[in-house]
């Protein structure tokens, strides 16, 4: 845990005790603040309080006592309306901060030279915080990774000089971050996202930029009109700025050609690294997390050759185009993540010969989008709720049948791919679907996908045997 001391021996109020709630509590109290903590929910509330966390109903509290409001993430700050704490809370002139904005504070006072890099964007951030800190694992550096990924920022080791943070952002944890700044700041991209929480793309776009606006050096996408245009603001003022695209090549930054990352400078370019080969970096929008990764670990002076050994050796996250097999020819895909068509678009692009395992809770809009990339599909196979809805958008265009389940989805999958004559066959589980008809999320669809697989994997090695 990393307590936090800049607000020792004042009072702070913590609102939203979930997983990072309660440790924003414990490491303030850790850190000498006398902690006012409290939640909506009354189970929260006595959970705290039995892990020994101080509550108080912030309902009756003067609120001008307290020096900071450290408010949850998931609490709505401005949109669609503001939660009655926040309305509270600016009505006392209080300050409303987030757990990353501590983690900054404290950094600033405790180790201000201590590397942070901190990603954020609509999408790929996951993927390429997990490389981030992949590629400085495999140049031997003590890094500590958490944030948005999973791991609360604050339930990291104490800050020190010699660790690297690689923190994944929100823009809910951005806009409650005020003064971040980090060593690295990456925008991976700006797409439509969150409007019912930010109230317009302008105000969405403006609070993704603030990550990048405050770093020491900016690692921009340039790939949409949005990033391509805080990428232009940051340049205009000369900060350090590495521009990134998969599309072109930049005079300032990293670009990808084909397979290769390189590197732009001096009017000319020398490759950095190659991603052939790699299963876990598949795709145009992995090549873009790749770039971006690159772009950082290069900046803080990790050798080209580590680089590539980083990449090379990237293992991928689970869920998210994660290679979980072999069967003979046929390659079993795990892209439960895919939760809408936008994100299935990224999995299809990425094969040539599908065995398509799709369905769940739809989406708004279906997957009429998906129709420039069902040539590539041999078969779908519909599971949940979306199946007869599936069936109608492809019917006459791709062979499909209606399997239910997901058991019985993966084996006629698994078994047609078998039979199929192609080199490199591909079962994949994108489902562009959201899980909540028979899951109750969408690791534990990935999860019993990756189990069925693993079975059959099993009982094929078995009958080989015998």
């Amino acid at each position: 845990m990393i307590p936090v001391t800049v607000f020792a021996g004042r009072k702070v109020a913590v609102f939203g005790l979930g997983g990072s709630g309660l440790v924003t509590a414990k490491a303030l109290a850790a850190g000498g603040a006398l902690v006012a903590a409290f939640d909506d929910n009354a189970d929260s509330v006595a959970n705290a309080a039995a892990s020994g966390v101080t509550t108080l109903d912030l309902r009756s509290a003067d609120l001008s006592e307290f020096a900071a409001l450290v408010l949850a993430p998931g609490v709505p700050l401005t949109h669609p309306e503001p939660h009655w704490i926040v309305t509270k809370a600016k009505a006392a002139g209080v300050e409303i901060i987030g757990d990353i904005e501590l983690f900054c504070r404290e950094r600033r006072a405790v180790a201000p030279d201590a590397t942070l890099i901190a990603i954020t964007g609509t999408n790929g951030k996951s993927t390429t915080t997990a490389l981030i800190a992949h590629l400085f694992v495999t140049a031997g550096r003590d890094v500590q990774l958490g944030g948005n990924i999973g791991t609360a920022i604050l339930s990291l080791e104490p800050i020190t000089s010699d660790r690297v943070y690689v923190v994944e952002c929100s823009s809910f944890q951005i806009d409650l971050a005020p003064t971040i700044d980090p060593t690295v700041g990456i925008l991976l991209n700006v797409t439509e996202d969150h409007l019912d929480r930010h109230g317009s793309m302008e105000r969405y776009a403006a609070i993704k930029a603030r990550l990048v606006d405050g770093a020491e050096t900016a690692v921009v996408g340039v790939d949409d009109d949005w990033s391509a245009s805080i990428a232009a603001e940051i340049d205009r003022r000369g900060k350090p700025l590495e521009r990134i695209s998969v599309r072109r090549p930049v005079v300032d930054g990293f670009y990808v050609d084909r397979t290769d990352i390189l590197k732009a400078e001096d009017a000319s370019a020398r490759e950095v690294a190659d991603l052939a080969g790699i299963g876990s970096l598949r795709g145009a929008h992995n090549a873009q997390n790749a770039a971006a990764a690159v772009a950082a670990a290069s900046v803080l002076g990790v050798s080209d050759d580590v680089i590539q050994e980083g990449l090379s050796s990237f293992p991928g996250l689970a869920h998210r185009m994660e290679e979980v097999t072999r069967i003979g020819r046929v390659l079993f895909v795990n892209d439960s993540k895919a939760t809408n068509a936008d994100a299935a678009e990224k999995a299809l692009a990425s094969f040539d010969r599908i065995f398509w395992i799709l369905g769940g809770k739809a989406k708004t809009g279906g997957i009429d989008s998906l129709a420039p990339y069902f040539g590539k599909i041999a078969k779908a196979y519909l599971i949940g709720a979306a199946s007869e809805a599936f069936a109608a958008t492809l019917e006459g265009k791709v062979p499909t049948v209606i399997a239910g389940t997901m058991d019985r989805a993966v084996a006629l999958a698994a078994d047609d791919a078998a039979r199929d004559t192609e080199a490199e066959p591909v079962v994949l589980l994108s489902p562009a679907c959201a899980s909540f008809d028979q899951y109750r999320n969408f690791e534990k669809r990935g999860d019993h996908f990756r189990e069925l697989v693993l079975a059959r994997a099993g009982a094929d090695a078995i009958e080989e045997v015998r």
